[in-house]
Protein backbone atom coordinates (compact mmCIF):
# COMPACT_ATOMS: atom_id res chain seq x y z
CA UNK A 1 0.00 0.00 0.00
CA UNK A 2 1.09 3.58 -0.56
CA UNK A 3 0.71 6.41 1.88
CA UNK A 4 -1.29 9.57 1.41
CA UNK A 5 0.81 12.42 -0.04
CA UNK A 6 2.92 14.33 2.46
CA UNK A 7 1.37 17.62 1.32
CA UNK A 8 -2.39 17.03 0.99
CA UNK A 9 -4.51 19.02 -1.40
CA UNK A 10 -4.38 22.73 -0.57
CA UNK A 11 -8.14 22.88 -0.17
CA UNK A 12 -8.30 20.21 2.50
CA UNK A 13 -7.74 22.48 5.50
CA UNK A 14 -10.42 24.93 4.36
CA UNK A 15 -12.86 22.15 3.53
CA UNK A 16 -12.32 20.55 6.92
CA UNK A 17 -12.62 23.77 8.93
CA UNK A 18 -14.94 23.28 11.88
CA UNK A 19 -15.16 19.51 11.50
CA UNK A 20 -12.27 18.64 13.77
CA UNK A 21 -13.08 19.63 17.34
CA UNK A 22 -10.08 18.31 19.28
CA UNK A 23 -8.25 21.07 21.18
CA UNK A 24 -4.98 22.14 19.56
CA UNK A 25 -1.53 22.53 21.07
CA UNK A 26 1.29 24.37 19.30
CA UNK A 27 4.61 22.54 19.29
CA UNK A 28 7.59 24.88 18.82
CA UNK A 29 9.85 24.26 15.88
CA UNK A 30 13.62 24.29 15.88
CA UNK A 31 16.25 21.62 16.42
CA UNK A 32 15.29 18.73 18.69
CA UNK A 33 17.02 15.45 19.53
CA UNK A 34 15.02 12.23 19.34
CA UNK A 35 15.81 8.58 20.01
CA UNK A 36 16.57 6.39 23.02
CA UNK A 37 18.95 8.24 25.32
CA UNK A 38 18.71 5.72 28.20
CA UNK A 39 19.43 2.34 26.64
CA UNK A 40 15.87 1.18 27.25
CA UNK A 41 14.92 0.01 23.78
CA UNK A 42 15.25 -3.29 21.98
CA UNK A 43 17.67 -3.36 19.07
CA UNK A 44 14.99 -4.52 16.65
CA UNK A 45 12.87 -1.45 17.34
CA UNK A 46 15.50 0.88 15.92
CA UNK A 47 15.37 3.56 18.62
CA UNK A 48 18.98 4.57 18.01
CA UNK A 49 21.10 6.44 17.15
CA UNK A 50 19.94 9.57 18.92
CA UNK A 51 19.87 12.25 16.24
CA UNK A 52 18.90 15.86 15.65
CA UNK A 53 15.77 16.78 13.70
CA UNK A 54 14.76 20.23 12.55
CA UNK A 55 11.04 20.95 12.22
CA UNK A 56 8.76 23.97 11.93
CA UNK A 57 6.10 24.96 14.43
CA UNK A 58 2.96 22.86 14.07
CA UNK A 59 -0.31 22.24 15.86
CA UNK A 60 -1.15 18.81 17.17
CA UNK A 61 -4.24 17.45 18.87
CA UNK A 62 -4.02 17.88 22.60
CA UNK A 63 -5.60 14.44 22.98
CA UNK A 64 -6.13 11.34 20.92
CA UNK A 65 -9.18 11.44 18.65
CA UNK A 66 -12.13 10.41 20.78
CA UNK A 67 -15.08 8.14 20.10
CA UNK A 68 -17.27 11.24 20.02
CA UNK A 69 -15.13 12.94 17.36
CA UNK A 70 -14.88 9.75 15.32
CA UNK A 71 -18.64 9.27 15.50
CA UNK A 72 -19.12 12.72 13.95
CA UNK A 73 -16.85 11.74 11.07
CA UNK A 74 -18.71 8.48 10.46
CA UNK A 75 -22.09 10.20 10.66
CA UNK A 76 -20.98 12.80 8.10
CA UNK A 77 -19.28 10.44 5.65
CA UNK A 78 -20.67 6.96 6.16
CA UNK A 79 -17.10 5.68 6.52
CA UNK A 80 -16.86 1.94 7.14
CA UNK A 81 -13.71 0.90 8.95
CA UNK A 82 -11.52 -1.93 7.79
CA UNK A 83 -12.41 -3.90 10.92
CA UNK A 84 -16.07 -3.65 9.92
CA UNK A 85 -15.33 -4.69 6.35
CA UNK A 86 -13.16 -7.61 7.44
CA UNK A 87 -15.76 -8.60 10.04
CA UNK A 88 -13.36 -8.93 12.97
CA UNK A 89 -10.60 -7.20 14.95
CA UNK A 90 -8.10 -7.97 17.71
CA UNK A 91 -9.32 -7.82 21.32
CA UNK A 92 -7.32 -8.30 24.54
CA UNK A 93 -8.63 -11.42 26.27
CA UNK A 94 -9.71 -9.73 29.52
CA UNK A 95 -11.66 -7.10 27.57
CA UNK A 96 -13.66 -9.69 25.63
CA UNK A 97 -17.43 -9.13 25.54
CA UNK A 98 -18.62 -11.65 22.98
CA UNK A 99 -19.97 -15.14 22.52
CA UNK A 100 -17.40 -17.97 22.58
CA UNK A 101 -18.12 -18.67 18.93
CA UNK A 102 -17.09 -15.12 18.04
CA UNK A 103 -13.46 -15.88 18.91
CA UNK A 104 -12.07 -16.99 15.58
CA UNK A 105 -8.34 -16.94 16.33
CA UNK A 106 -5.71 -16.59 19.02
CA UNK A 107 -2.26 -15.18 18.31
CA UNK A 108 0.37 -17.92 18.63
CA UNK A 109 3.12 -15.90 20.31
CA UNK A 110 0.78 -13.51 22.13
CA UNK A 111 -2.20 -15.68 23.10
CA UNK A 112 -3.80 -12.84 25.06
CA UNK A 113 -4.80 -11.34 21.70
CA UNK A 114 -7.99 -12.77 20.22
CA UNK A 115 -9.41 -12.34 16.74
CA UNK A 116 -13.03 -11.51 17.52
CA UNK A 117 -15.87 -11.49 15.02
CA UNK A 118 -17.95 -8.35 15.43
CA UNK A 119 -15.28 -6.33 17.26
CA UNK A 120 -14.97 -2.81 15.87
CA UNK A 121 -14.89 0.81 17.01
CA UNK A 122 -18.54 0.69 18.13
CA UNK A 123 -18.01 -2.65 19.90
CA UNK A 124 -14.45 -2.51 21.33
CA UNK A 125 -14.77 -5.76 23.26
CA UNK A 126 -16.96 -7.61 20.78
CA UNK A 127 -20.65 -7.75 19.94
CA UNK A 128 -21.80 -7.49 23.59
CA UNK A 129 -19.90 -4.26 24.20
CA UNK A 130 -20.79 -0.68 23.28
CA UNK A 131 -19.56 2.89 23.58
CA UNK A 132 -21.77 3.64 26.57
CA UNK A 133 -19.69 5.81 28.91
CA UNK A 134 -16.78 5.90 26.45
CA UNK A 135 -17.46 9.07 24.45
CA UNK A 136 -14.33 10.75 25.83
CA UNK A 137 -12.13 7.66 25.43
CA UNK A 138 -9.84 7.29 22.41
CA UNK A 139 -11.35 5.58 19.41
CA UNK A 140 -9.79 2.14 18.81
CA UNK A 141 -10.09 -0.59 16.19
CA UNK A 142 -9.17 1.97 13.52
CA UNK A 143 -6.46 1.16 11.00
CA UNK A 144 -3.87 3.55 9.59
CA UNK A 145 -5.99 3.76 6.47
CA UNK A 146 -9.04 4.64 8.55
CA UNK A 147 -7.08 7.35 10.38
CA UNK A 148 -5.96 8.86 7.06
CA UNK A 149 -9.59 8.90 5.87
CA UNK A 150 -10.51 10.91 8.97
CA UNK A 151 -7.63 13.31 8.32
CA UNK A 152 -8.74 13.88 4.74
CA UNK A 153 -12.26 14.72 5.93
CA UNK A 154 -11.01 17.02 8.70
CA UNK A 155 -8.36 18.86 6.68
CA UNK A 156 -5.63 17.36 8.82
CA UNK A 157 -2.83 14.80 8.56
CA UNK A 158 -1.09 12.27 10.76
CA UNK A 159 2.02 13.62 12.49
CA UNK A 160 5.37 12.39 11.32
CA UNK A 161 7.22 10.15 13.73
CA UNK A 162 9.70 12.92 14.48
CA UNK A 163 6.92 15.43 15.17
CA UNK A 164 5.15 12.94 17.40
CA UNK A 165 8.24 12.39 19.55
CA UNK A 166 9.01 16.10 19.83
CA UNK A 167 5.41 16.71 20.92
CA UNK A 168 5.54 13.84 23.41
CA UNK A 169 8.71 15.14 25.03
CA UNK A 170 6.91 18.34 25.96
CA UNK A 171 10.05 20.43 26.06
CA UNK A 172 12.06 18.05 28.28
CA UNK A 173 15.14 17.13 26.18
CA UNK A 174 16.31 13.57 26.72
CA UNK A 175 13.59 12.61 29.21
CA UNK A 176 12.41 9.02 29.28
CA UNK A 177 8.74 9.99 29.77
CA UNK A 178 6.73 13.14 29.01
CA UNK A 179 7.03 14.18 32.67
CA UNK A 180 10.65 13.16 33.39
CA UNK A 181 12.79 10.06 33.85
CA UNK A 182 10.96 8.14 36.57
CA UNK A 183 7.51 6.71 37.16
CA UNK A 184 5.77 8.09 40.27
CA UNK A 185 7.00 6.12 43.25
CA UNK A 186 3.99 6.31 45.55
CA UNK A 187 1.26 3.70 45.31
CA UNK A 188 -1.88 5.11 43.77
CA UNK A 189 -0.13 7.94 41.97
CA UNK A 190 -0.12 7.17 38.27
CA UNK A 191 1.19 9.28 35.44
CA UNK A 192 -0.19 7.19 32.58
CA UNK A 193 -2.55 4.31 31.81
CA UNK A 194 -0.45 1.14 31.84
CA UNK A 195 -0.83 -2.36 33.26
CA UNK A 196 -0.70 -2.91 37.02
CA UNK A 197 -0.37 -6.43 38.34
CA UNK A 198 0.88 -9.61 36.70
CA UNK A 199 0.64 -9.49 32.91
CA UNK A 200 -1.38 -10.82 31.12
CA UNK A 201 -3.90 -12.31 33.55
CA UNK A 202 -4.14 -10.08 36.62
CA UNK A 203 -4.70 -6.34 36.35
CA UNK A 204 -5.24 -4.77 39.78
CA UNK A 205 -6.65 -1.66 38.10
CA UNK A 206 -4.93 0.57 40.63
CA UNK A 207 -5.30 3.42 38.14
CA UNK A 208 -8.99 2.63 37.72
CA UNK A 209 -8.87 1.16 34.22
CA UNK A 210 -8.64 -2.25 32.61
CA UNK A 211 -8.53 -0.90 29.08
CA UNK A 212 -8.76 2.67 27.75
CA UNK A 213 -9.06 5.70 29.99
CA UNK A 214 -10.62 9.09 29.15
CA UNK A 215 -8.24 11.13 27.02
CA UNK A 216 -7.84 13.81 29.70
CA UNK A 217 -6.84 11.48 32.51
CA UNK A 218 -3.58 12.08 34.42
CA UNK A 219 -1.72 15.28 33.50
CA UNK A 220 -0.62 16.91 30.23
CA UNK A 221 3.05 17.41 29.46
CA UNK A 222 4.89 20.73 29.32
CA UNK A 223 3.36 21.63 25.96
CA UNK A 224 -0.15 20.76 27.12
CA UNK A 225 -0.35 17.43 25.25
CA UNK A 226 -2.27 14.68 27.05
CA UNK A 227 -1.37 10.99 27.28
CA UNK A 228 1.10 10.38 24.50
CA UNK A 229 2.37 7.35 26.42
CA UNK A 230 0.13 4.58 27.69
CA UNK A 231 -3.61 4.37 26.97
CA UNK A 232 -3.42 3.68 23.20
CA UNK A 233 -0.76 3.35 20.55
CA UNK A 234 -0.95 6.19 18.03
CA UNK A 235 -0.50 5.93 14.28
CA UNK A 236 2.09 8.17 12.60
CA UNK A 237 2.47 9.06 8.93
CA UNK A 238 5.79 7.25 8.38
CA UNK A 239 6.61 3.84 7.02
CA UNK A 240 8.59 1.85 9.59
CA UNK A 241 12.21 0.82 9.13
CA UNK A 242 14.35 -0.10 12.17
CA UNK A 243 17.43 1.20 10.35
CA UNK A 244 15.97 4.55 9.39
CA UNK A 245 17.48 6.61 12.22
CA UNK A 246 20.99 5.91 10.94
CA UNK A 247 20.22 7.76 7.69
CA UNK A 248 17.38 10.06 8.70
CA UNK A 249 17.76 13.59 7.31
CA UNK A 250 18.01 16.41 9.81
CA UNK A 251 15.45 18.67 8.11
CA UNK A 252 11.80 17.58 8.38
CA UNK A 253 12.32 13.78 8.33
CA UNK A 254 9.34 11.96 6.85
CA UNK A 255 10.38 8.32 7.13
CA UNK A 256 11.30 5.86 4.38
CA UNK A 257 9.77 6.26 0.92
CA UNK A 258 8.06 2.86 1.16
CA UNK A 259 7.58 -0.11 3.42
CA UNK A 260 5.18 -2.77 4.64
CA UNK A 261 4.22 -1.38 8.06
CA UNK A 262 3.38 2.03 9.49
CA UNK A 263 4.84 3.51 12.65
CA UNK A 264 2.96 3.35 15.95
CA UNK A 265 4.14 5.34 18.96
CA UNK A 266 3.48 5.66 22.68
CA UNK A 267 2.57 2.24 24.03
CA UNK A 268 -0.83 1.41 25.51
CA UNK A 269 -2.81 0.29 28.54
CA UNK A 270 -1.18 -3.14 28.14
CA UNK A 271 2.38 -1.93 28.66
CA UNK A 272 4.21 -3.48 31.61
CA UNK A 273 7.93 -3.85 32.23
CA UNK A 274 7.62 -7.64 32.20
CA UNK A 275 6.18 -7.57 28.68
CA UNK A 276 6.39 -4.22 26.87
CA UNK A 277 8.23 -1.20 28.23
CA UNK A 278 7.31 0.94 25.23
CA UNK A 279 5.42 3.57 27.22
CA UNK A 280 8.34 5.94 26.60
CA UNK A 281 8.96 8.97 24.40
CA UNK A 282 11.48 7.13 22.22
CA UNK A 283 9.71 3.78 21.90
CA UNK A 284 8.74 2.59 18.42
CA UNK A 285 6.47 -0.09 17.04
CA UNK A 286 4.64 -0.77 13.78
CA UNK A 287 1.78 -2.61 12.14
CA UNK A 288 0.41 -3.01 8.64
CA UNK A 289 -1.76 -0.10 7.42
CA UNK A 290 -4.92 -2.22 7.36
CA UNK A 291 -4.52 -3.66 10.88
CA UNK A 292 -6.82 -2.76 13.75
CA UNK A 293 -6.60 -3.63 17.43
CA UNK A 294 -8.28 -2.67 20.67
CA UNK A 295 -5.33 -0.61 21.93
CA UNK A 296 -4.46 1.63 18.96
CA UNK A 297 -5.85 4.99 17.90
CA UNK A 298 -4.41 8.26 16.61
CA UNK A 299 -4.14 12.03 16.91
CA UNK A 300 -3.81 14.49 14.08
CA UNK A 301 -1.60 17.44 13.14
CA UNK A 302 -2.09 20.66 11.20
CA UNK A 303 -1.24 20.76 7.53
CA UNK A 304 2.13 22.31 6.64
CA UNK A 305 2.07 25.98 5.73
CA UNK A 306 2.11 26.32 1.94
Amino acid sequence: MTSAPWLPDAGMAEAGAGRHVIEQVTVPGGVHHIGDMHGDGKAGDGETPVHAVEIEDFDIDGTAVTNEAWSSFVEATGHVTEAERFGYSAVFHLALAADPGDVISRAARTPWWLGVRGADWRHPGGRHSSLEGLSDHPVVHVSWNDAVAYCEWAGRRLPTEAEWEVASRGGLPGARYPWGDELPAREGEWACNIWQGSFPDINTRDDGWLATAPVRSYRPNGYGVWQTVGNVWEWCADWFDPGYYARSPRLRPRGPASGSAKVLRGGSYLCHDSYCNRYRNAARSANTPDSSVGNAGFRTASLPVA
